[in-house]
């Protein structure tokens, strides 16, 4: 990622990391693998069969023959083009793997509810969390930059009842796998972790009620890192009130995407959001990932969820949020960094390019993302109470 260079791991607390996109990210990865000794729970949106994902499935074998429990969620959409052949070597290895809600099964075809997690758990001691899946896209090229995406890396007891969360979901203990991680984690000096999940079937809305609340009571700036930038009503009214109070507000969005109609779609919210006196950055040196926001230098959330109603309604997400000074100032300075990197939309520039026929493929782009959005998010509920 063509950005100013990461900071030395021990500039920032060794219990709790920023994780880049990249290299950085894969290298953790693996060397968390190769030094596990009891047990690994790993749940992916994407698992591709690519270099990177057979880098990671060696490490995963090797872990295997130390006799290493492993267990490995994958989303039945995300992860359709992982091959059977491979799931059959891992299971030969003796690893557990199974698909969330498979695309297809005997009876049905289900496009709905979606198992969104990007977390991996060792031995109850060491996590990496946020929303970076395994594939060479998030790793890079020696010619591409990786996409554009943030983890953490946490160590310590916050590890433990992720640990126990991520078997009850593997083995579909529904109480169990239903239940909160209440509690907040000391993971350093000025440093409160908490786990907090997005899961509108289970009634778990804590990374989106977290946005709102934080939003609602921000003081003096609020940085967002918004790929798939499509927030619901709630969001748009907090960012008002916000913009309202005098509260500094920076959107970092995608100039480039991975989905061509959702960013056109997003697009489309451009004028209403320069109206709220919203500042608006397009990253456009890689395709953006990320998920992400820092908020008055004190508050953090990265993880799975995105601003928007899939992520909101339809998906299991998962976020880390980060109350510490010591952290979120590291992080706003570095996002600022992003920001002097990327393309200021204003008023001005947005007349400039934008036309007649721009803002009407921005209005139909909307208007069919958002039914797409309703389907889809419905679909699950209409399984699940059948």
């Amino acid at each position: 990622m063509p950005m100013t260079k990461r900071k030395n791991s021990c500039d920032t607390p060794k219990n709790l990391e920023l994780v880049y996109s990249g290299e950085d990210y894969f290298s953790r990865l693996e060397a968390i693998i190769r030094n596990s000794q009891f047990e690994l729970d790993i749940q992916m949106y994407i698992f591709e069969n690519d270099s990177t994902g057979r880098r990671i499935i060696t490490a995963l074998k090797e872990a295997a023959a130390r006799n290493v429990k492993i267990y490995i969620l994958l989303d039945g959409l995300g992860s359709l083009s992982f091959p059977s052949e491979t799931i059959n070597e891992l299971k030969q290895c003796g690893i557990n793997i199974r698909f969330f809600a498979p695309l297809f099964s005997a009876y049905t075809f289900y496009l709905g509810r979606r198992l969104h997690h990007k977390v991996v758990v060792a031995d109850a001691k060491i996590t990496l969390i946020g929303g970076i899946n395994i594939a060479d896209k998030y790793r890079g090229t020696p010619t591409e930059a990786p996409w554009f995406d943030y983890a953490v890396q946490l160590h310590g007891e916050i590890s433990e009842p992720l640990q126990e969360l991520c078997r009850n979901i593997y083995f579909k203990k529904r109480r169990l796998g239903s239940k909160k991680i209440k509690s907040v984690f000391h993971v350093q000096e000025d440093a409160l972790v908490r786990i907090i999940q997005n899961d509108w079937l289970k009634r778990k809305n804590e990374i989106c009620d977290g946005y709102i609340k934080s939003i609602r009571n921000a003081k003096k700036e609020i940085i967002i890192v918004g790929s798939y930038f499509l927030p619901g009503i709630r969001i748009i009214r907090a960012l008002k009130k916000a913009s309202k109070n005098k509260v500094k507000i920076k959107l970092i969005l995608s100039g480039i995407s991975d989905l061509p109609m959702t960013r056109r779609a997003t697009c489309f919210l451009y004028a209403k959001l320069l109206k709220y006196n919203i500042e608006l950055y397009e990253w456009d040196k890689s395709i953006l990932h990320g998920k992400a926001a820092v908020i008055d230098g004190c508050w953090t959330t990265i993880g799975s969820f995105n601003l928007n109603n899939l992520s909101s309604y339809g998906s299991m997400e998962m976020n880390v949020e980060i109350n510490s000074i010591t952290f979120s100032k590291m992080y706003q300075s570095h996002l600022n960094q992003i920001i002097a990197q990327c393309q200021r939309i204003t008023p001005e520039s947005l007349r400039i390019k934008t036309n007649l026929f721009t803002k009407i493929i921005n209005l139909l782009s909307y208007l069919f993302t958002r039914i797409i959005e309703i389907i889809v998010t419905y679909t699950p509920y209409k399984r699940f109470n059948n």
